[in-house]
Parts: C-alpha cells; structure tokens; sequence
C-alpha cells in the first residue's frame, strides 16, 4: 500500500523567531542610542523587552553578538535612509548633495537620540576586537560611498580637474562631526544651518565654473536647550 501520510506542516518557529530577534535588536538599538554599546547587556534588555534573560541569551549567544547586531541593523537603516534614496538622483553633484541632505535629515532626528557611529568611536576606538571591527567597517562602507559620489562628480564635469576627492570627503565627513558635537554636546544655535553652509562652501571652491551649487536647502532648526 502506497504511502499516504500527509506531509507536516512547515513549522512557523523559525518566522516566529525571527519577529522576536527583530524586537530585542530594536529595543536594544533605541537603547544603545541613549546610553551606548558598552552599556547594552543581556540583563538589560531582557528587562527592556520584558523577556527572560535566557530568552534574549537563545537569539545572540552573548553580549559581544548582541552589540554587533546592533550595529548591523543601525547600519542597515543608515543605508535605507541616507544612501538609497540618493541613488535616485543624476550622478555627480545632485547625486553628492542628495546624500549630504539625506544625512543631515537623518543628523538632525539623532541630536537627541544619539548616533551609534560617534559614540561607538568614542567608546571602542581604543580597543580591539569583533565590536569595533563592525563599527569601523560600517563607517568605512558609508564613507567609501561618500568618496565614490565625490569621484563621480569630478567625473561628471562638475568639479574641477584640481579637485582633491579626498579632501572633499575628509571635510563634508568632518561637518558632521562637528554638528553633533556643536548640536548634541554644546547645544550651539544654528549648528545645522553652518553645517549646510559649510557644505556650500566645500563645493563653491571645488565646483566647475559651469556647475556652480545651489543654495543649501534650508534646514530645520535644531533644538538648543533642553
């Protein structure tokens, strides 16, 4: 007699699993943002997500995992709202100040909340390891992608054949960190308006004279006190 057992079901746990590991990767990012990598633990987030703490031990394994889990996601989010959507424009300076305005929008949520690439330098660019090997090569990936849209720009015929693409790189990248720490720290007024102007200014001296910049988009004013 033939075989005519009916096939199980396709088990639903892993799915299951899935939803709950993007849960605890999103509480712990939300956390990691207000008080830093160093400061995520199991305990801690267990405590966050109301789980057991061997039910968040089950997704990560360890405290090393977790970190670099969030560093991914934060990654991965970075990339979906700053990089992407530039794609989208021309190549050369409007695909250049698509990513420029594209990371000032997303600067600007995150001078109350955090960025998990500075505070992440601050607290492991003195050490070795898996953590910060993630953190470092998230932000070499962006910054890589920054400097390609820079040679394309020359490419393109819209800066100068002087232009130094590195240079140019090194100092929009330096804008922003000089936003957070004139915005987050020092709560200085107009910090992301001098950052657009900086911006300006960058591609006024490095633009051909056939493609000078535009004005910068006007930007939202930041909170300056608390």
């Amino acid at each position: 007699m033939p075989d005519t057992a009916v096939p199980a079901k396709p088990a639903r746990a892993p799915q299951k699993g899935q939803q709950t590991k993007a849960v605890i990767i999103d509480a712990a990012l939300s956390l990691a943002a207000q008080i830093g990598l160093e400061g995520l633990s199991i305990g801690a987030i267990a405590e966050v997500t109301q789980m057991s703490k061997s039910g968040v031990f089950a997704h990560f394994g360890s405290r090393e995992e977790l970190q670099i889990s969030v560093v991914r996601e934060y990654h991965l989010r970075f990339e979906q709202e700053v990089f992407y959507p530039a794609l989208k424009s021309p190549r050369g300076l409007p695909r250049l100040r698509a990513m420029f305005d594209n990371w000032m929008k997303r600067t600007s949520t995150e001078i109350d909340s955090g960025c998990i690439y500075i505070s992440g330098a601050v607290e492991f660019d003195d050490r070795t390891g898996p953590v910060r090997d993630a953190l470092a090569d998230s932000v070499n990936t962006w910054l890589a992608a920054m400097y390609r849209a820079v040679v394309q720009a020359k490419a393109e015929g819209h800066l100068r054949e002087d232009a130094d693409e590195k240079q140019i790189s090194f100092e929009i990248h330096a804008l922003i960190l000089a936003l957070h720490y004139e915005a987050r720290f020092l709560r200085s007024p107009g910090s992301l308006e001098r950052a657009n102007a900086g911006f300006a200014n960058i591609l006024a001296r490095s633009a051909a004279p056939e493609a000078a910049p535009a004005s910068p988009t006007p930007a939202r004013r930041l909170k300056t006190a608390r």
